[in-house]
């Protein structure tokens, strides 16, 4: 089996294990839904993390709204009184307007918790440094998680509005969001290996060869924004290291032009007149008074 390090731009994402028979295609479509699913498991994260704090969210037309506002244009959360957590809700209030404040209770804190850091160690970007292989059934087992632990906290479920919710049916709006500019449309992407293009319809072993004991690297991107740029001929340590090497350098040199050049005339092989006063017998009289 081949194992793909598929990076985006200069970035780690994670490592894929294929074949070399397997058809870029099929692989394109694969690394492409989970770069995306991993993307969309980051997102739930970061929204349960606030749903933890604050509860979920309000009605589209009660966002950002003040108290003394939502009175007077008598609008109400029915959505809030329905989808009530588990184990009751202390109030904690959105700074920024978008959730009703129902903070759930903490036990069903730490079950939020838990299951958050659980799903981001499985698709981690340092299990490319542990050599873990991310595929397509971890990520739905990621989502899998992630919604079982929402149906405890919500066994009402969330309401059709809150954008976890809409991520777990996948009719998120991500429309004019930086999240919409990291999603890749699979229709659209595109993996490149050693600065060429692995087009549709050939295959990996095309551009890898027959050896499947092998490890490449393969980035993403979608079509239309040229090649990434190229992997640097050496490593960040081994850069690191070079580094380190020339800063010492220079500072030997520093030192060596710091010295007097005149100072090995004090050393008594530079002595022109030693060999007289071996002759004379002068060469261990000291001057000193004893």
């Amino acid at each position: 089996m081949v194992r793909l390090l598929v990076k985006k731009g200069d970035e780690n994402q994670f490592l894929y294990e294929t074949t070399v028979n397997e058809a870029v295609d099929e692989v394109t479509l694969a690394v492409t839904a989970i770069y995306n699913g991993r993307l969309k498991i980051s997102r739930i994260c970061s929204e349960m993390e606030e749903l933890s704090k604050h509860g979920t969210m309000l009605p589209p037309d009660m966002m950002g709204l003040t108290d003394e506002q939502v009175e007077e244009l008598k609008l109400k959360d029915d959505w809030g009184e329905k989808c009530v957590p588990s184990g009751g809700w202390t109030f904690n209030m959105d700074p920024i307007g978008r959730r009703n404040g129902h903070q759930p209770s903490e036990h069903m804190q730490q079950v939020i918790t838990k299951t958050i850091n659980e799903a981001k160690t499985l698709i981690s970007k340092k299990q490319v440094d542990a050599g873990i292989c991310v595929t397509q059934k971890m990520v739905q087992e990621c989502l899998d998680m992630l919604r079982g632990a929402m149906m405890i906290v919500y066994p009402m479920n969330l309401p059709p509005h809150d954008v976890i919710r809409q991520e777990f049916d996948n009719t998120e709006d991500l429309s004019g969001t930086q999240a919409s500019l990291e999603v890749i449309d699979p229709s659209l992407a595109q993996l490149w290996f050693s600065g060429k293009e692995m087009q549709r319809g050939k295959k990996l072993s095309d551009y890898l060869g027959k050896n499947e004991k092998t490890k490449v690297i393969v980035k993403i991107s979608k079509m239309g924004q040229g090649a990434p740029a190229r992997e640097p001929v050496i490593g960040e340590e081994e850069r690191k290291q070079m580094m380190l090497h020339q800063y010492r350098r220079q500072e030997e040199l520093k030192k060596l032009e710091q010295d007097d050049d005149d100072n090995y005339l004090d050393s008594a092989w530079a002595d022109s007149k030693s060999l007289k006063r071996n002759f004379q017998g002068l060469s261990d009289i000291s001057w000193r008074p004893k």
